[in-house]
């Protein structure tokens, strides 16, 4: 079940017709929640800053931690002070907390700690993304921006501008949970929209291509020590990945010109049981969301075998202009 629901999700066969009636249920309350939170029934909080929502309404990884890192570092060139709160999957802890340098992936989440260290910027985890953002300012007065990463749905947090990350497997088959992929509707208003793809998609008001590419991979056991993905190509490569879509990560191998066996894992994968152990290969490649929890188990991070590939978002520069546009012209509190 768990493979066979998100495949039928892709088109409409017998399995996700069945559901269809439970969806629509599901698109009426969430239709109603909306529509509360909208007409004031229920509290949303304003902060003394803007605010920029990163999300997505298709279950799953679309690209949100790449492009999130991205928008930082834009918005930082733009003269703001980013700080980025996040829900931390798996996270221990019920109140907000601040990664640090020594925080791990289990107690504040593996995107938080990939953010953190790529971004430089306070990264504050916390179920309650406005009791998250309201310790980030108390923490950091400095921070004049808040980016909240996975916050789509959360709307007792208001908010400036909203960015949906796509992919190219677009809407599914536009049905909402569980006889499709998506959380909201296809139709749901948004500022932006991040098409995470290989092609060139369909232009529209408001979307953006972007492309996530790595051309070099680091030895997990000795980041300094790099090699350039096309000086691999004769090696047994396997590669796996713990993320939302893995396919994404071997299709740019692929793209790099590499022959690779897939090794896909599931989303958030924590390497209790080591996934590697019965592989045969020369090199493994590793997302660096895996490698964060690789590095915590000893039994792991040795493996002369694995290498991480590091990754980037490319987007248009004319995206973070209409951001810090929107930003700029955001209404008081």
């Amino acid at each position: 079940m768990a493979t066979a629901l998100p495949r039928s999700w892709m088109r409409r066969g017998l399995l996700a017709s069945a559901l269809f009636p439970v969806s629509l249920l599901f698109r009426f309350l969430v239709a109603i929640r909306r529509t509360l939170y909208q007409a004031g029934a229920l509290k949303s909080v304003r902060l003394s800053v803007p605010v920029i929502i990163v999300g997505n309404i298709f279950v799953g990884g679309t690209g949100k931690t790449p492009f999130t890192i991205w928008l930082v570092d834009q918005m930082r060139r733009a003269g703001y002070v980013p700080g980025v709160v996040s829900r931390g999957y798996g996270a221990r802890n019920r109140q907000p907390v601040e990664v640090t340098a020594v925080s791990t992936p289990a107690d504040v989440g593996d995107e938080p700690v990939l953010i953190a260290h790529h971004a430089g910027c306070p990264v504050m985890v916390g179920r309650d993304r406005v009791a998250a953002a309201q310790t980030m300012l108390a923490a950091h007065p400095e921070v004049n921006l808040i980016i909240s990463d996975d916050g789509l749905q959360h709307y007792a947090l208001e908010r400036d501008v909203e960015i949906i990350i796509s992919d190219d497997r677009g809407h599914g088959n536009g049905w909402m949970l569980p006889a499709g992929p998506l959380r909201e509707p296809a139709s749901r208003p948004r500022d932006f929209t991040i098409v995470n793809t290989v092609r060139q998609p369909a232009h529209g008001a408001g979307w953006f291509p972007m492309q996530i590419a790595g051309d070099t991979a680091e030895r997990l056991s000795n980041r300094s020590q790099s090699i350039a993905l096309n000086a691999i190509r004769s090696q047994r490569i396997v590669a796996a990945a713990g993320i939302g879509n893995p396919s994404r990560f071997f299709a740019m191998l692929r793209s790099a010109g590499l022959t690779i066996e897939e090794l896909p894992l599931p989303d958030h994968y924590d390497f209790a049981d080591n996934p590697f152990a019965r592989v045969s290969a020369d090199i493994i490649l590793i997302t660096e969301k895996d490698a964060v929890k690789c590095t915590q188990i000893d039994t792991i991070k040795n493996d002369p075998r694995l290498w991480v590939v590091p990754v980037t978002a490319r987007l248009d520069r004319a995206l973070a202009e209409r951001i810090v546009e929107k930003c700029r012209g955001r209404p008081t509190a």
